[in-house]
């Protein structure tokens, strides 16, 4: 069973929208996916430290 998930709104700022956009679409997923997965990898490295 997957996780339940939450809408957020969130403000980013207009570059890093770009940018994450576009690796988003390099990477063949959807920009909310591969939000969660930069944020995930973030918070497991924070965890390593």
């Amino acid at each position: 069973m997957k996780p339940l998930k939450q809408k957020v709104n969130i403000t980013i700022n207009e570059d890093i929208l770009d940018r994450i956009q576009k690796l988003a679409e390099q990477a063949d997923r959807p920009f909310s996916q591969y939000i969660n997965l930069v944020l995930k990898d973030y918070l497991q490295e924070k965890n390593n430290e």
